[in-house]
């Protein structure tokens, strides 16, 4: 069953560095990822730091949403990122196999939703493609294919998460680059 969509976005400015978590339970980032952004519910949260330029919520020391409620408690409605362009936050960990928190990759503007990635070393450790390089279909438009079962995809993190979670063929098998 698919999760409920639900876009996080920011009340106020959260800014460049800020981590928020740790992540509760079993992290699956991406499980859920469509080529599709699917209008859903949504939540606001507010940022625990002050910055020079936009007036901004302190409670209690922490980001929190409009009911006061702690990241524990909506950190995991955060929507993956399907591309690098739409992405506001990355997952991160202090060491392998330790909690996993997201960090904000820059300023995230009030009204901006938030998004979530895998950073590049983490990727690595859940065994998450690093990359995805694009084809061409017959309008010219970039696709990312599947090199197990030859489905594509608008996205690159949307073929990365089916090779990691759906992909039936490449289960057992480490992620093949296009030039393999």
């Amino acid at each position: 069953s698919r999760a409920p969509t639900i876009s996080v976005s920011a009340e106020s400015c959260i800014p460049a560095g800020l981590r928020l978590g740790p992540v509760p339970g079993t992290f699956k980032l991406g499980k859920y990822l469509s080529d599709r952004k699917e209008p859903g519910l949504k939540k606001k949260v507010f940022s625990c730091a002050v910055t020079p330029v936009f007036q901004v919520r302190m409670v209690r020391g922490e980001l929190v949403d409009e009911a006061g409620s702690s990241a524990l408690e909506w950190i995991g409605l955060i929507r993956a990122a399907r591309n690098s362009q739409e992405q506001t936050l990355e997952a991160v960990a202090d060491l392998p196999g330790g909690q996993i928190f997201y960090r904000a990759l820059r300023d995230v503007q009030p009204g901006e939703e938030l998004t979530v990635w895998y950073s590049n070393p983490l990727a690595q450790w859940f065994d998450i493609p690093v990359t995805a390089t694009p084809t061409h279909d017959e309008k010219g438009e970039e696709r990312y294919i599947c090199w197990y079962c030859w489905r594509t995809f608008k996205y690159p993190n949307s073929l990365k998460a089916h090779v990691h979670f759906h992909c039936a063929l490449s289960h057992g098998r480490p992620f093949l680059h296009h030039d393999h």
